[in-house]
């Protein structure tokens, strides 16, 4: 049993915020020492021909010892992937040192999420004090000439919010002060995806009279990072639309591959990255199996959600799981991936948004 490449996500330290959005759902957060993420890591390596290592898969660079758990990322790991351009506000705000740290890896933009002005923003953020951390990260980035972006998460609820962020943006002068960067600054909203956390938000899914709220300069904004030409594109079509047409579906579909990418949480129980960790999604305990079995019943899709994937045909779970008049948007691949949750956790009898 050996993987072209196998990508192994520790979630060392977990995170400040609790979103209402996070597709990762909530879970508590931990301080696991390095020893712990270096022996995780090498109990993988005998199954794969190429191993990256990541210490992180909620809140990147949230614990103190960032520099050294991002050098052992380095040691860890065959290929490395350089840093996303995603990072800790909570540490932007109280770091001086992060910013020219984030610099020297080659960052040149960072992506933030508002959800509307100060109250909805630190509401769907989960934490008080949110909003303002992201207006002093917004200073900081610039000042050492790294370009912010902002990701806005659109329901029935946050589109309320957004001519404030419009505001927001040309207040900031946003446009103007990001064109000495290597990166302009850029905008860009959408519905995000149905499941972790964001699943208890489906009544308040975006519908199309929602889209019509959208201010005219965010819409244009939008189009032009994504390059698509419509906002049906970005936010798909309403579930009725998919009901119907995915309702017959024989389709089935073994999700094991030979590149996979996992997370393994702070009681080192494993899950593969399909969608949110959820129970039936689990493959085992590192501690109390190994890698290898855990690794197997991967390749065999013998977790729950993957067995279901593979022996219940699409239509079946869509007619159990599934609303034939609803109205939310959804782009296909999401609406699949709402489904097999959501009839999973119906099966396991389950609540929405789970917390692991």
């Amino acid at each position: 049993m050996t993987f072209q490449k196998i990508v192994l996500c520790l979630d060392m330290a977990g995170c400040p915020n609790r979103c209402l959005h996070c597709w990762l759902g909530h879970d508590g957060n931990a301080n696991l020492p390095l020893s712990e993420f270096a022996a995780a890591a090498e109990s993988f390596r005998p199954f794969t021909r190429c191993l990256e290592v990541v210490d992180w898969y909620r809140e990147p660079d949230y614990r103190d010892d960032y520099r050294e758990r991002s050098a052992l990322c380095g040691q860890l790991s065959d290929e490395v992937t350089p840093h996303y351009e995603l990072a800790s506000v909570w540490r932007l705000a109280r770091d001086p040192s992060y910013a020219p740290w984030l610099y020297g890896q080659g960052v040149r933009a960072v992506q933030l999420t508002l959800f509307g002005g100060e109250a909805l923003t630190d509401r769907y953020t989960g934490r008080k004090g949110a909003y303002r951390d992201i207006l002093a990260a917004v200073e900081i980035l610039i000042q050492h000439k790294i370009a912010p972006r902002f990701q806005f998460f659109v329901n029935q609820e946050t589109v309320k919010g957004l001519p404030e962020v419009e505001g927001l943006i040309g207040q900031l002068k946003l446009d103007k002060r990001c064109e000495t960067l290597e990166k302009p600054f850029e905008f860009f909203l959408h519905g995000g995806s149905c499941d972790g956390a964001n699943e208890a938000l489906y009544p308040l899914l975006a519908v199309k009279g929602t889209l019509s709220q959208i201010p005219e300069s965010l819409v244009e904004r939008t189009l032009r990072y994504f390059g698509k030409k419509t906002l049906d594109e970005v936010f798909g079509e309403p579930e009725a639309a998919l009901f119907a047409r995915l309702k017959s579906s024989e389709d089935v579909e073994g999700l094991a591959n030979d590149k996979p990418v996992f997370f393994l949480d702070h009681r080192f129980d494993l899950y593969p990255n399909f969608t949110a960790p959820a129970p039936f999604w689990r493959l085992g305990n590192l501690k109390e199996e190994g890698a290898e079995p855990l690794l197997r019943r991967f390749l065999e899709n013998a977790s729950p959600a993957q067995h279901a994937r593979l022996t219940v045909p699409l239509g079946e779970m869509v007619q159990k799981a599934g609303a034939p008049d609803g109205q939310g948007l959804f782009i296909e691949s999401d609406y699949i991936d709402y489904i097999l949750n959501r009839y999973c956790r119906e099966m396991a009898g389950l609540p929405a948004g789970r917390a692991l």
